[in-house]
């Protein structure tokens, strides 16, 4: 593990110069009962590749393993995951009744050109000790990463970094997210409609609208989180960034005609300029 604790240089300044998110530099592993973080693993990966699983047949799931656990145990794991059911939608994101939530405004709406459409979201992934939450930023049409960081509280800071980050690749014409406090903020949407940005959120309960991300998470988790089984934030840190330099750059999409989605977001941002 990195010590955060050199005289002449501020924390943040060490994270600029690493690499790493803030809010890493002041993980502290969440402490769980025993078996917490490997039930919380494997429900997890099954909610993961099943979404449509209520907490019944996820305790039978985990009896099936031979873990002698009840359904009131799973449901009060699942609520601290932030996962529930009904079409796979993952209410990591909370809701605060006093933020102004805005209509959905993809249905229907045929995607094909980069920059249309940007959309965002939290999932949790689970730490040999512990977890932390992974929020993300990506281009509908190219399926591009354009910024992701990690934290250990589900605050709104560390996706208004994303967000930050990803529009120094430019700026969508409309941004999606779900009814999250975090995307419903005021420091959130004020600064994509300072941008002139058109905001869009989910439909309550229908994770399908923005079925962009959901299909991102279900990839990372499948081809990097759940075969690393990171020991904590520092390795998680690392792990991701280099699979999703891996996921812009070297891993085909079929729906991209096999083209990387960084080929498809930087060509077409090419073409613009030399129109422009």
């Amino acid at each position: 593990m990195i010590e955060w604790k050199h005289p002449d240089i501020p924390v943040y300044r060490q994270c600029e110069l690493l690499g790493l998110s803030r809010s890493t530099a002041y993980y502290k592993p969440l402490p769980e009962k025993p078996n917490n973080s490997l039930y919380k693993r494997l429900l997890d990966k099954k909610h993961t590749k099943h979404p449509f699983l209520g907490y019944r047949k996820l305790t039978d799931h985990l009896k099936k393993l031979g873990y002698d656990i009840g359904e009131k145990k799973v449901r009060s794991l699942l609520r601290e995951m932030g996962l529930t059911a009904i079409y796979p939608h993952k209410k990591i994101s909370i809701p605060n009744k006093e933020h102004k939530k805005y209509p959905y405004l993809l249905r229907g709406v045929e995607i094909n050109r980069v920059n249309q459409v940007w959309s965002t979201d939290i999932t949790y992934i689970p730490l040999q000790s512990g977890y932390v939450y992974l929020t993300a930023v990506i281009d509908w049409f190219s399926r591009f990463v354009l910024s992701w960081r990690l934290s250990n509280t589900i605050d709104s800071r560390f996706c208004i970094e994303a967000l930050e980050e990803a529009l120094q690749w430019g700026k969508p014409e409309i941004f999606n997210s779900d009814q999250g406090c975090q995307f419903t903020s005021v420091e959130f949407t004020g600064r994509l409609s300072a941008k002139g940005i058109r905001i869009s959120m989910d439909g309550k309960g229908r994770a399908l609208d923005n079925i962009f991300v959901e299909r991102l998470w279900r990839t990372v988790k499948y081809e990097e989180v759940y075969l690393k089984d990171y020991q904590g934030p520092i390795e998680a840190e690392d792990g991701l960034k280099e699979y999703f330099k891996y996921y812009n750059s070297e891993r085909p999409h079929q729906s991209l005609e096999y083209k990387t989605p960084e080929e498809v977001f930087k060509i077409a941002l090419d073409k613009k300029e030399k129109v422009a």
